[in-house]
């Protein structure tokens, strides 16, 4: 199959672009995607990172604040329940995230307390009570269904609380008590909404989980999910790392990109060892990544129509002087005189087109030079009359046309006086005699016969003549023959005079045979040589008087 130059020119720079588009495409679109992806990532463990800090600073404050108020009571060295109310009292006014403070004694008995709830009860059992006269502790998140009971509820959800706790000492050393307080977990959810608010404006589809060390439970999160237990596998690297992010497959199936940091306490503050985890839908969160690649394909799609076209207007240029030059070369086919145009702009091109005429006044000096050798092999360098090979040409040509209505007069021509001329005179002389005899000859010459020099001294005329009496127009012509040649020639300031006999024979009446009729006539001019010469003898008149000598003798 052949396709046109502008065709495949175009689909090559389709192609091409196409092949180039896509693979810078792609490489672009890997980079972009893992440098988005871990933007993205990072940016949840940031979130991540930034809620922990939160959650422990908020710790170390309270923790801080239960000091101080451990601190102001230890003043006196004397503990006296009365003046530690009104300190709790005070405290919980300040900073309402404390829902209930307590002193107790060193057998665990409640002696003053926040609201007056649980006063006179004995926590002696109780984890707050048996870790604080150890030391300073600071329990996780759990559930308190006593003083859940006595506190108030609005919401009417479970209420859930972080247990801060440490002994107070006399001066000598000795346990007076221990002082706890229960911190509402209320305050983590505020710290959670403060974070993840502002990011919901420009994200989706965001959550946040916070995870105990122990078992790791929800504390805080959906609430279909609080108090359940929540495996990842990057919450290790976590907790080695402190931060980390991964693409998880959660529970539900689904592939969240999950930001993770570990709580690591502030200053004094050791922390719990939470694990907060910020996860987004991973379809949401590459969002912009898959927009990235539909734009690549896009402005893929864009570069190849815009290379096609740029390809196309290229192939147009190259292909256009091509078409000319094809389109010169078919006029010059079918015989036209035009010239090969000039193309300028592309080198290949204009390097072509002069070759193409360069090609072209060669081929048309062959042809001036072919003309030229035609003419010297069918005319007579002296005379410059046709010679035999034009009367070969010619008889084909003719033969082939004639009809009965056409007939050819072969009449043939010798010199009366000429070798008298020529061996007198000299050769040069007979050559210049030879040359003028053609002129004359020419001059009388038929449009459509044909006079030929056959050699020496002897020409050989071919009418054409059309019409009822062919004989009588080959006498008259004959006639016209004799007479211009037997006026004078001044040669060389000479009178020079010279006779002409002419044979005649004719076709196809005397026969069909070209060589045939050219020996009648011959036969008829050395009859009229015989007869008394520059006459005209046709050979029909020679046999009519063969076959009246025969009948009389």
């Amino acid at each position: 199959m052949s396709y046109k130059l502008r065709t495949i020119l175009t689909m090559t720079f389709a192609v091409l672009s196409l092949l180039v588009t896509l693979t810078i495409g792609y490489i672009f679109s890997q980079k972009s995607a893992v440098a988005v992806e871990t933007e993205i990532g990072h940016s949840l463990t940031s979130t991540a990172s930034q809620t922990a800090d939160q959650l422990d600073r908020f710790m170390w404050a309270r923790s801080g604040e239960l000091d101080l108020l451990g601190q102001m009571a230890a003043l006196e060295d004397r503990f006296d329940p009365s003046e530690i109310q009104m300190l709790l009292n005070q405290l919980q006014n300040s900073f309402p995230s404390f829902s209930w403070v307590g002193f107790m004694d060193s057998k665990g008995k409640v002696l003053a307390s926040t609201d007056g709830i649980l006063r006179g009860e004995d926590l002696s059992e109780r984890p707050v009570y048996q870790e604080g006269i150890k030391g300073k502790f600071i329990g996780d998140v759990h559930n308190a269904v006593l003083l859940a009971k006595l506190l108030p509820n609005p919401s009417g959800e479970p209420l859930q609380f972080v247990d801060i706790s440490f002994p107070l000492k006399y001066k000598d050393g000795e346990v007076a008590g221990v002082l706890a307080a229960h911190l509402s977990w209320a305050w983590a959810k505020e710290v959670q909404k403060a974070v993840l608010e502002p990011l919901k404006y420009r994200e989706k589809d965001i959550e946040m989980f916070i995870v105990s060390q122990k078992e790791h439970t929800v504390l805080l999160g959906p609430e279909e999910r609080i108090g359940q237990p929540l495996e990842l596998s990057g919450m290790q690297a976590a907790e080695i790392n402190k931060t980390s992010w991964s693409i998880e497959k959660w529970a539900d199936g689904t592939e969240y990109v999950t930001g993770m940091a570990f709580s690591q306490g502030h200053l004094d503050y050791p922390g719990l060892g939470w694990t907060i985890v910020v996860r987004q839908l991973k379809s949401t969160a590459f969002a912009s990544v898959t927009d990235m690649l539909w734009f690549n394909v896009w402005a893929g799609l864009a570069v190849t129509v815009l290379f096609a076209l740029i390809g196309w207007l290229i192939s147009r240029r190259i292909s256009s002087p091509i078409a000319r030059l094809t389109q010169v070369a078919d006029q010059l086919r079918a015989g036209d005189q035009v010239q090969i145009p000039e193309n300028r702009g592309i080198k290949e091109i204009e390097v072509l087109s002069v070759s193409l005429r360069d090609m072209l006044t060669t081929l048309t000096n062959k042809d001036s030079e072919l003309v030229f050798m035609q003419n010297l092999a069918h005319y007579d360098q002296l005379t410059g009359l046709p010679n035999r090979t034009a009367l070969e040409v010619y008889l084909e040509e003719s033969l082939v046309s004639e009809s009965a209505d056409h007939t050819l007069t072969f009449l043939y021509l010798d010199l009366d006086g000429f070798k008298r001329v020529n061996d007198t005179r000299g050769h040069q002389t007979g050559d210049v005699l030879l040359q003028k005899v053609g002129q004359r000859l020419m001059a009388l010459s038929h449009d459509k016969g044909i006079t030929v020099r056959l050699g020496g001294d002897e020409f050989l005329i071919v009418l054409r003549s059309i019409g009822a009496y062919p004989k009588e127009e080959a006498s008259a012509y004959a006639e016209e023959i004799i007479q211009s040649l037997n006026k004078p020639f001044i040669i060389e300031y000479e009178r020079i005079r010279i006779g002409c006999s002419i044979g005649g024979a004719e076709y196809p009446t005397n026969s069909v045979n070209p060589s045939e009729i050219i020996r009648m006539a011959d036969e008829a001019l050395y009859e009229s040589k015989r007869s008394g010469k520059n006459k005209m003898t046709f050979y029909v008149d020679l046999k009519k008087d063969h076959e009246e000598q025969d009948t009389n003798r």
